[in-house]
């Protein structure tokens, strides 16, 4: 007789870290010896942010919990209530799953909630994209190392965090570096063709593409319009310049309400060069940041978004990182970087 197959628990919050997740979801799912529990959370059910669950769901994944976590305000203070929640949401959801272990992802307050019930419920935890470093005024850093001294496995996409891991003190065997799970998806070719995608957003290669998120640097929250401004008279001039901007709604970090109110109105001043969504799912975003893998299509990313700095170097696409939000992540020659100034984002974003 066959044993039952192992049930892994995969926790996701956020539409980016669900795309990071998808090609290890599949396997799981695939695997005959294993069976997947999915727990969705955070901005996945926030229809201020898209509402994602929809994306999961037409992917064929099924959900086997919703756990809300409210952001009943724009601050920390409610970050730090957000995550009180989220521990409660998530242990309940473990107690009724029964997983074997638990695998989450990064380094965001979701998946902190999420880690800290499944090791305080005594289940095995994985946890992916650790040991990375970003020194930009986020609280990656302190979240992202906290979460790694709580897990059981780690799960590293390069050699630089397995060592930062081992110099925490973790034994070597817990340490795996497996590399970036999403480069399976764009060696499958696992987006939306470039025609759909051009035709969907109404676009033309024979106009420069750039593709913009800006989140808030969460220990500068009051700063976090201060910060938008420049970036968006650079997407001003560079899109009556002929460039053809798509921009998405940021993270529903402390600060990001401010951030996508402002975007709001931002796009009521603006040419038709310039669109906004709340989300353009992982297919469509890496469909257009594919476009790049043509040297002669003029697409570039820009922001301060870690996917601008992690996915867009697979596809030779250029990006203009802003600001402090990634300072020291380890990154490729595909990176141009810009400080909080129009004029030096204009001239990054033509270059």
């Amino acid at each position: 007789m066959n044993a039952k197959p192992r049930i892994i628990a995969v926790f996701t919050g956020n539409r980016a870290e669900y795309g990071l997740q998808y090609p290890i979801l599949e396997q799981i799912a695939a695997h005959p010896d294993l069976d997947y529990r999915l727990i969705v959370s955070g901005a996945h059910l926030d229809a201020n942010f898209g509402r994602t669950l929809s994306e999961i769901r037409d992917d064929g994944f099924d959900i086997h919990a919703e756990v809300k976590i409210d952001m009943a305000a724009d601050d920390l203070a409610a970050t730090a209530n957000a995550i009180g929640s989220g521990v409660i949401g998530v242990a309940e959801a473990l107690r009724e799953l029964a997983p074997d272990m638990l695998l989450v992802y990064a380094d965001r307050f979701e998946g902190f909630a999420a880690l800290i019930a499944g090791t305080q419920s005594g289940i095995p935890t994985g946890h992916i994209e650790g040991g990375d470093l970003t020194e930009g005024g986020a609280l990656d850093d302190s979240v992202r190392h906290a979460m790694t001294k709580l897990a059981h496995l780690h799960f590293t996409t390069n050699q630089q965090a397995s060592n930062r891991i081992l110099g925490m003190g973790e034994e070597t065997w817990r340490v795996h570096t497996v590399g970036f799970p999403m480069i399976d998806l764009l060696n499958a070719n696992d987006f939306t063709p470039a025609n759909e995608v051009l035709e969907r957003y109404g676009l033309s290669l024979d106009k420069p593409i750039v593709v913009f998120t800006q989140h808030s640097v969460t220990t500068f929250v009051d700063a976090a319009l201060e910060q938008l401004g420049p970036s968006l008279e650079a997407i001003r001039r560079v899109a009556t310049q002929g460039a053809q901007v798509v921009v998405t709604y940021p993270n529903n970090d402390a600060g990001g309400r401010a951030i996508y109110g402002e975007l709001e109105k931002f796009i009521e001043t603006v040419s038709d060069n310039v669109q906004l969504h709340q989300s353009l799912g992982r297919r469509d975003f890496h469909g257009l940041l594919a476009l790049a893998v043509n040297p002669t299509h003029r697409v570039i990313c820009a922001g301060n978004s870690s996917s601008g700095i992690k996915e867009t170097p697979a596809f030779g696409c250029p990006t203009v990182n802003i600001g402090t939000r990634q300072k020291g992540r380890l990154r490729a020659e595909n990176v141009i970087d810009a400080d909080y100034d129009a004029d030096a984002i204009e001239t990054a974003m033509l270059k």
